[in-house]
């Protein structure tokens, strides 16, 4: 993980105890620097309501998200200037100490008239700053023994907090899921464009971009959620054998208790609220980790979803690395991480300390395999925008082409065509042409244009993180471009003899995440499909396959594992337990498992016991 901004470590929320980073303040503009930049983007304070202000009708809805006004975020200007914004110029959002932000825990208007909840040991769970010990702050990241202690862990009051909420059974009642469910779909409705704005901000994202692959996804969720969660809950009755057809068995559908979930910066918005759904559908209390990396949008998150959500069993920690160290040292039933492979053995290493079961969404090299036999022009445009799509900053873009020389001289003039057509002759004055998120991931990027042909584009602006949509050629296997995920607007092509030796390079590389074909005959796209593994796949398109609720998605092997979307986010974050009740009668039956043993006995309860083929299985 990146840091986004300075870590402050001794800044201390009013309610709860908790450190938190503090996001810088935006520095001031001049006029003329903002007629250029996005001003609108500027976040204010959300001021809180007193609850002797507000109307019984106010309360009707959802009482904690009517304790937030619904303010704007954006300027006094009301609209966006300018979507060309230089990712330097981002102005940082303002995190205050004011008893009257909207954020995570700040506000203690918000929060004063809150019972404190008992924990299982009966001891009250209270949130105040004496439990973190405010007068003698410890740094974070400190290797002093005693940090690693609960008692100088600041996230620890939390997670306790949360689970003594969880262990009163507030989130089991399906009313109470629904009712929150409910509330994160007001959040899309009535923060859409404030979304839109962090977004821009963040990734230089087109507000069409935004709503197809961050709200819609989130959106369809929810409905799918929504409309199924009455299915989901109910206890599944399973089949029976002779010794217990007078019992009742089935599969009660319960809940981890508090989960924590990791979003990452690529798809702040999706990658993050999607597996919320999910664990708020399974009746999960939740921590809400977003990514630092995309600062505008974690900025949203911390401060205006906890006004829709109940603080009871929700809260959002904006946290740097070394706070989110400090978060994963805590007993979570369930932690879901969405990022890369190497932070993703961190959070594996920290929840097998305390074997946590978890999900882990990592990405690989995505291949996309062109047959010779192929509509060139459509493939090229699917290609295209699959992989420009975010600047190339999505973990299932295609990452390489892989086909013949032939398929390359009638693939790469069609490449050419469509990037023109989707971003012009100049795609840097493209409104729907994104940016890298920061400075180190563009150099990352451009240092691997310096070691390969490139066909075309290959232009980059270090001022603002801009890489031009760039095809290269000539790629050899051992080439940096080919050694690691690109995650950048680079679209190498590796040559390859004929369809079978391709088969074989991508079973050499570790499984990805997805993997494409392109072929005008079905039986090459299901060759590839039966002779090859990877987390999804799609045929004769890129990343649809993601947009599909009722699909599973997840890796395998190096690209992660566990699997989400619709009815297998609420699996994921469900605990099926396996339940038998037995009458108190018929103690007849249950003689012959009972000491003295003999073989009358043993006939009988294999007889009664044994599972037998059908005939319709041979």
């Amino acid at each position: 993980m990146e840091t986004a901004g300075e870590i402050e470590p001794t800044v201390f929320l009013e309610q709860s105890g908790i450190k938190q980073r503090k996001i810088e303040d935006m520095p001031r503009k001049s006029e003329d620097q903002q007629d250029s930049t996005l001003d609108e983007h500027k976040v204010h304070e959300i001021p809180l309501e007193d609850e002797s202000t507000q109307s019984p009708a106010s309360l009707g809805r959802q009482t904690i998200r009517k304790k937030c006004r619904p303010e704007d975020w954006t300027s006094e200007q009301g609209g966006m200037q300018s979507r060309n914004m230089k990712p330097q110029q981002n102005p940082q959002y303002t995190q205050s100490g004011s008893s009257q932000s909207g954020s995570s825990w700040q506000g203690r208007r918000r929060q004063e008239n809150r019972q404190p909840q008992e924990n299982p040991s009966g001891n009250p769970q209270s949130w105040s700053p004496e439990r973190s010990n405010p007068k003698s702050p410890r740094p974070w990241g400190s290797s002093s023994e005693s940090q690693d202690s609960e008692s100088t862990n600041s996230y620890t009051d939390l997670v306790h907090y949360l689970r003594a909420n969880w262990m009163t059974g507030k989130t089991r009642p399906r009313e109470y899921r629904v009712s929150q469910l409910e509330a994160l779909c007001h959040f899309l409705e009535e923060r859409a464009i404030d979304i839109q704005h962090a977004l821009c901000a963040d990734l230089h994202k087109p507000c069409f971009e935004t709503e197809i692959t961050e709200v819609l996804p989130v959106r369809n969720e929810l409905a799918y959620a929504l409309n199924n969660l009455h299915c989901w809950m109910r206890d599944e009755n399973v089949n029976k054998s002779l010794l217990t057809m007078m019992d009742s068995a089935f599969i009660r559908k319960d809940p981890y208790g508090v989960v924590l979930i990791i979003g990452a910066y690529n798809y702040p918005i999706q990658l993050t609220l999607l597996p919320l759904v999910g664990a708020i559908a399974a009746g999960n209390c939740v921590v809400l980790k977003p990514s630092e990396l995309s600062s505008y949008t974690e900025r949203l998150l911390a401060e205006a979803l906890p006004c829709y959500m109940d603080p009871e069993t929700f809260a959002v920690v904006t946290a740097g690395p070394e706070e989110t160290g400090q978060l994963l040292k805590n007993k979570f039933d369930y932690i879901f991480y969405t990022g890369n492979s190497r932070v993703g053995k961190i959070v594996m290493t920290a929840a097998a300390k305390h074997l946590t079961p978890l999900t882990l969404e990592l990405g690989g090299k995505t291949p996309c395999y062109v047959d010779k036999c192929c509509d060139f022009q459509n493939a090229a445009n699917r290609i295209v925008w699959g992989k420009f799509l975010n600047s190339g900053q999505t973990c299932i873009a295609p990452d390489y082409v892989i086909c013949t020389i032939e398929a390359q001289e009638k693939l790469l003039p069609c490449l050419r065509q469509s990037i023109c057509e989707f971003f012009g002759n100049e795609p840097k004055e493209s409104p729907d042409y994104g940016r890298m998120v920061n400075d180190r991931h563009f150099k990352r990027a451009q240092a691997l244009l310096e070691c390969a042909h490139v066909a075309i584009g290959g232009e980059t602006d270090e001022s603002e993180r801009y890489i031009a949509p760039t095809v290269l050629v000539n790629v050899k296997e051992w080439d940096p471009v080919m050694q690691e995920e690109i995650f950048a607007p680079i679209l190498p092509i590796f040559i390859v003899k004929d369809m079978e030796e391709a088969i074989d390079f991508i079973n050499c590389q570790e499984r990805p995440l997805a993997l494409y074909a392109f072929s005008s005959n079905c039986k090459v796209v299901h060759q590839v499909l039966d002779h090859t593994s990877s987390g999804s796949f799609c045929g004769n398109d890129t990343m649809m396959q993601a947009l599909t609720v009722t699909l599973p998605f997840g890796g395998i092997g190096y690209s992660g594992f566990g699997k989400y979307h619709g009815k297998f986010t609420f699996d994921t974050f469900t605990h099926f337990r396996g339940c038998l009740i037995r009458c108190m009668g018929m103690e007849m039956m249950n003689k012959m498992r009972y000491p003295p043993y003999n073989n009358r006995k043993l006939r009988a309860l294999v007889c009664a016991s044994e599972v037998r083929r059908s005939w319709m299985s041979a």
